[in-house]
């Protein structure tokens, strides 16, 4: 349970972790796992449940995470792009470098400006290679930094982590 884990790793009483409203059990993509688990995804019940969170007093904002790209299906006729479109939802980047990544993350950002989807920016993972600027550069999508790669995560890191990120989130975030 990824809800679970990340609570674990937190170390501010602020935030809020609300649990998965879909726990698959097979390592697939969504649509597929779901299949196999028996279970129905419906992005307007994600749609729903993300609304009642924003509309809770003590929400400010809400970070969803993809399930591996955009262009992963959840259902057999939704995708999480289609998704981020359905929750008018901002979207940060992620790009691992590893060979191949540079194709990888231009065709992602070729992707969301084609869909006039809102980008903030890239986060940056792993050591491999430094092609950061060149991504930023080809891309027009700003970098808000670089996470390099970690031997152990633990509430120690994330809260390093979150103290490098928070000056360029807040930012674009406005907080």
């Amino acid at each position: 349970m990824d809800s679970v884990t990340v609570k674990n790793l937190l170390s501010n009483e602020r935030s809020v972790v609300h649990p998965e409203l879909y726990r698959l059990q097979t390592p697939a993509s969504p649509h597929i796992a779901a299949r196999k688990d028996g279970v129905s995804i419906d992005g307007h019940t994600i749609q729903q449940a993300a609304d009642a969170i924003m509309h809770s007093a003590a929400s400010k904002q809400l970070i969803i995470e993809g399930a591996g790209g955009l262009l992963v299906p959840l259902t057999d006729n939704l995708m999480v792009a289609g998704l981020i479109t359905l929750l008018n939802a901002r979207v940060i980047l992620v790009s691992r470098n590893y060979l191949g990544s540079i194709n990888h993350s231009l065709l992602t950002a070729a992707y969301c400006r084609a869909n006039n989807m809102d980008v903030a920016g890239w986060i940056f993972t792993d050591d491999y290679l430094s092609y950061e600027n060149e991504i930023v550069n080809w891309s027009g999508y700003p970098s808000l930094g670089s996470v390099p790669k970690l031997t152990g995560i633990d509430a120690t890191t994330v809260h390093e982590q979150a103290i490098r990120f928070q000056p360029s989130l807040a930012q674009k975030f406005n907080t």
